[in-house]
């Protein structure tokens, strides 16, 4: 059967057919979320992102092969049952997002201004990348409070801004201890890959 060593590993199997999970960015990292989730048996998915698939994304991120195409697009045909949003994610855009019916709420998005929007939007059910590129050691990501990030400039701005928002509360957020490797757009699937699954992860310990 398609689920059955998840199954035999997930001891509350059937809370993942009704979990609503959505996933904003699906480029490096929230394209290997959703692999993970989708290949682990959740079945309510939606996508949203804008971008269309360049050549410089064929390092990294799944679907990237059809070059020119949206990624929301690609991946629904690449994942069969999967909601695809092609929207780009703005402040006022994520502002008129329904979260209702959503049970989590990944962020893989990297545009500063959006992602505090959707954390302040998300809140208490987000779960958030901080920086992936720049790095090569797989082993070194961590999954914590945001409040706990360390070595990652991205992952201080966002707490900077946090607090200028006056936001009281926490959640868990994917990160790397080890330092960005001074270099121009740099990234590596082994890391960024890796943040995805850790991603996925989260979601999954907290409901199986």
């Amino acid at each position: 059967m398609r689920y059955d060593r998840c199954k035999k590993l997930f001891g509350k199997f059937e809370h993942l057919q009704t979990l609503n999970v959505l996933i904003c960015g699906v480029g490096g990292v929230g394209g290997y979320a959703l692999d993970c989730l989708y290949r682990s048996g959740v079945k309510n998915i939606t996508i949203v992102d804008f971008d269309t698939f360049d050549i410089t994304n064929q390092n990294r991120q799944i679907g990237s092969e059809f070059l020119g195409e949206k990624k929301v697009e690609v991946l629904a045909r690449l994942y069969p049952g999967v909601t695809p949003i092609d929207m780009k994610l703005t402040p006022q855009n994520i502002e008129n997002l329904d979260l209702e019916k959503y049970d989590i709420v990944i962020d893989a998005i990297d545009d500063l201004n959006a992602k505090i929007a959707l954390i302040l939007k998300a809140y208490p059910k987000i779960v958030s990348s901080m920086g992936a590129a720049k790095r090569i050691e797989p082993t070194k990501i961590r999954i914590d409070s945001i409040w706990k990030t360390q070595n990652d400039p991205f992952a201080k701005k966002i707490r900077d801004r946090l607090k200028k928002e006056n936001f009281k509360g926490d959640f868990k957020a994917v990160f790397s201890l080890e330092k960005p490797i001074p270099c121009d757009m740099g990234s590596f699937v082994g890391v960024t890959g890796a943040f995805g699954f850790a991603l996925c992860s989260e979601v999954l310990k907290d409901f199986v």
